[in-house]
């Protein structure tokens, strides 16, 4: 597998644990397992550009 194509599916898998976690805090009451689950949405989002990024670019 291209490591554009890794990032891209890594960076999905953890935009998708990131929102499953998010959910998690806010039924739980839980700030922290919210806070969490955000960071790692995000942290998600920028490695899926990173990977399409190096895609367009030929890496």
């Amino acid at each position: 597998m291209k490591p554009s194509t890794k990032d891209q599916v890594e960076g999905k898998y953890h935009e998708v644990k990131g929102r499953i976690k998010e959910k998690a805090g806010r039924a739980t009451n839980n700030p922290i397992r919210e806070s969490e689950g955000t960071d790692e949405k995000h942290r998600g989002k920028i490695q899926k550009k990173i990977g399409e990024v190096e895609k367009v670019i030929g890496s």
